[in-house]
């Protein structure tokens, strides 16, 4: 234990004396805004554009907002003409419909389904998340599954077809909501919104007296199962060799806190990926000899002091 310690100053050190500043960001925010059906569904999911828009606003970002009779088309060519360097989040904001064959998101003209987004998301090289927060989202959460994928549903299945609460809190939680920020790391993650709005929407129900009609999940290691928010708590275990969704999307945020805006996405990225395999060695901590175990320790977190200490600025002569 005296070894991790020391280890884990020195990367301690290494963060406390980077250098203060606000990297630039290399992801983009792509919105899309459904039909509203009625006036007070177009009010609620107005506010939801608006909210995230702040949001973005204050994580240095401008979002695209996709609306009107052309919708499903822009958001087929937007996402072709991506750009392959920068993270995509992709945000549904809406209706949804289900025919028993078909999921399908509800747009001002044509609508789009699960496997038409799924079909235009393939093609992209980059990591996206797809945060779907209309009714009837669950139908899509399979077919867009996959590698340097995050996927959020309001629902857990097709058959949800009322309207979706869980966006509304979703979209106060991404932009650094403080009830949502569980860790206390001063930034909300993609899984601490979903926890945060998962909580939320149960307690209306609650409160209500309602049976419940969503039930949000969340996929992120690429096997297609989504996963309740009640099983993603922080001490959950995985099976062995089991990878437990949420991994990623905790690493995931919009809002970066002080500390976190002195990374480049890039040097956020190798930290992430660091980390990562950091927690794989302590899980095989009990397979290893104790010399071995701490010799890849440190190299490991040597690693992570480089990415800390390569954002201080250089040094004059």
């Amino acid at each position: 234990m005296k070894k991790e310690f020391k280890l884990l100053c020195t990367l301690g050190f290494a963060l406390l004396t980077s250098f203060l500043h606000a990297a630039p960001r290399e992801l983009d925010v792509l919105i899309v805004l459904g039909a509203p059906g009625n006036e007070e569904y177009g009010k609620k999911f107005k506010t939801q554009v608006d909210t995230w828009t702040n949001a973005c606003t204050k994580a240095g970002i401008t979002p695209a907002v996709l609306r009107g009779e052309n919708t499903t088309k822009e958001l087929e060519r937007r996402l072709t003409a991506s750009d392959p360097t920068h993270s995509l989040w992709l945000v549904l904001i809406g209706h949804g419909t289900f025919d028993g064959r078909e999921a399908m998101f509800s747009a001002e003209g044509p609508d789009f389904d699960a496997k038409q987004l799924a079909g235009w998301i393939k093609l992209l090289k980059q990591e996206v998340a797809v945060i779907h927060t209309a009714s009837a989202s669950g139908g899509f959460l399979k077919p867009l599954s996959g590698k340097n994928r995050v996927i959020i549903t309001s629902t857990k299945s097709p058959d949800e077809v009322f309207y979706a609460r869980f966006g509304e809190y979703f979209a106060e939680a991404i932009g650094g909501l403080p009830e949502a920020d569980l860790d206390q790391d001063k930034q909300v993650s993609l899984l601490e919104a979903f926890r945060h709005a998962s909580k939320a929407t149960a307690i209306f129900y609650e409160n209500d007296e309602r049976l419940a009609t969503e039930h949000a999940l969340l996929e992120d290691n690429g096997d297609g199962i989504g996963t309740r928010s009640e099983v993603l708590a922080p001490d959950a275990a995985a099976a062995p060799g089991a990878v437990l969704d949420g991994e990623r999307a905790a690493q995931m945020v919009l809002v970066l806190s002080s500390e976190e805006q002195q990374l480049t996405d890039s040097q956020r990225s190798i930290r992430d990926t660091l980390e990562r395999e950091l927690k794989t060695l302590k899980e095989q901590r009990p397979k290893l000899k104790e010399d071995d175990y701490y010799a890849k320790l440190e190299s490991l977190l040597r690693k992570l002091g480089e990415v800390y200490g390569s954002s201080r600025p250089a040094t004059k002569s």
